[in-house]
């Protein structure tokens, strides 16, 4: 029997998700010894990603990738899908781990993958995420560390804006939060011909650090 722990959202329409947690398996989150913006607000830190029975799948899957089986299981699980979510929380902080990923990614061509990382300020990661990149049904968005827009063109993939109208013409919005928070159809993340996706910030503890940084 499969022990891989799959989340099922309905924010994501449905669409399948594997996660580890945030911050403890997230060594870009760090620059200079202290969180980057990005992280310092970070959702999967709030609400109910503190509840007990959220952390647990998490905490299970940190280990559970390392099987000899966890590749296969993995494969299986998608075998109904055609969408999948890398990462609702945490980062693929092992090359192991990426490579096993990939592996994945190879062996299901049928399903369009999204993963956001920040994973591409390791040099020893770079080989691995070239590969991702070049599958055809691989999306991956190095994401920025910046709560106000700013990105390095032809690096980043995803930026968080303080609000919808901080946009600008070269980003994709991200208009979940006009939608109750869901996806509403919308793929762009998964869209490899869009190049940057803006995520409007929400949620108090973003905010905060929107002020602390505005203000300085």
């Amino acid at each position: 029997m499969s022990q891989v722990k799959i989340s099922v959202t309905s924010k994501l329409d449905g669409i399948k998700s594997w996660s580890l947690q945030a911050l403890e398996t997230c060594p870009g989150s760090i620059d200079n010894g202290e969180l980057v913006p990005a992280c310092k607000g970070c959702y999967a830190t709030t609400g109910n990603y503190n509840y007990p029975n959220v952390k647990a799948p998490r905490a299970h899957n940190k280990q559970d990738w390392q099987r000899l089986e966890w590749a296969d299981d993995m494969v299986q699980a998608m075998q109904d899908s055609r969408y999948f979510r890398w990462f609702d929380s945490g980062d693929m902080y092992s090359v192991a781990l990426a490579e096993k990923i990939l592996e994945v990614m190879q062996r299901t061509p049928w399903v369009k993958h999204w993963l956001p990382t920040r994973m591409h300020k390791f040099p020893k990661f770079r080989t691995v995420l070239t590969a991702m990149q070049a599958l055809d049904n691989v999306m991956v968005r190095f994401s920025s560390d910046s709560v106000t827009g700013d990105y390095i063109d032809g690096l980043h993939g995803s930026v968080i804006v303080p609000t919808s109208d901080d946009a600008t013409s070269s980003m994709q919005l991200c208009k979940a939060y006009e939608n109750a928070g869901k996806c509403s159809g919308c793929r762009a993340c998964w869209d490899k011909s869009v190049p940057l996706i803006a995520y409007p910030a929400h949620g108090v503890k973003m905010a905060k650090v929107i002020r602390i940084i505005k203000a300085a």
